[in-house]
């Protein structure tokens, strides 16, 4: 299928994992794909793997430089920018008398200030070009309700869905529509990372915290991030147009709303 053909999209995070998955969906459908990291080194690797359609681009969304000369690096690259994908991300976990303020600083200028300084950037450059755009938004489930170790992740995938929310009704007026995807539980080399914290926090053996997780979900696995981009191409294609400010559970049943 081409639904993106012809499309510039920009995805961060996506020297690996589900940024990594979105890049090759978007490629197989006909786009160019920005792949941005703060490695550099992994995100041109991966660009490299990935084939003519792909490029690297250096971001940290948590400085406003490096967000827009990404930006600009993609219009320089393809002539414009269609298509966001705001997966840069960071996980914590500790208990609540234990959350430092450098730990909360940290998340929340990746997770949120990122997230919106990124798609600010994005929705400025596809209001000049005049002819709308797509930005999606990567929530959470932890977005969707507490965790008693996960208090600062949780609240900023909260407000990433409510920053969708406003964002979308606000851009709409210029053709831009801003959704966001909730996953679940994806596997990969994060939950390694999520696994042997919780191991620590709550004194289990390494692999046991996500084979908890793991049988918890209703569809009886981890995702992948192969689950999650049909998602992401529909939500970056002309098929939801009429959608705004919407954020999609793809979880395995762990969430309805």
């Amino acid at each position: 299928m081409t639904r993106l053909t012809g499309k510039s999209a920009l995805i961060t995070g996506a020297g690996r994992g589900i940024g990594r998955g979105f890049a090759e969906s978007y490629i197989a459908e006909g786009a160019t794909v920005g792949i941005a990291d703060i490695d550099f080194d992994l995100a041109s690797q991966t660009a490299k793997e990935l084939g003519d359609a792909a490029y690297p681009v250096q971001i940290d969304v948590s400085q406003q430089d490096s967000i827009d000369a990404a930006i600009a690096r993609v219009v320089d690259h393809a002539g414009k920018l269609d298509i966001l994908v705001n997966n840069a991300a960071l996980f914590d976990a500790s208990e609540t008398v234990d959350i430092t303020r450098a730990t909360y600083d940290r998340l929340y200028a990746v997770n949120v200030a990122g997230t919106l300084f990124t798609m600010q950037a994005a929705a400025a450059q596809m209001i000049k070009q005049g002819h709308g755009g797509k930005i999606i938004n990567m929530a959470s489930q932890a977005g969707r309700r507490g965790e008693p170790l996960v208090l600062v992740y949780c609240s900023t995938k909260a407000a990433v869905i409510s920053m969708t929310q406003s964002a979308g009704l606000d851009l709409i007026r210029h053709g831009i529509n801003v959704n966001a995807i909730a996953p679940g539980v994806v596997d990969g080399a994060h939950w390694e990372h999520v696994d042997s914290m919780f191991a620590k926090l709550e004194g289990k053996p390494l692999g046991q915290k996500k084979a908890e997780v793991a049988a918890g979900v209703p569809a009886g696995r981890f995702a992948v991030p192969d689950d999650l981009a049909p998602m992401a191409v529909f939500l970056a294609s002309s098929d939801s147009d009429y959608v705004v400010s919407q954020t999609y559970n793809v979880d395995g049943g762990q969430w309805m709303s």
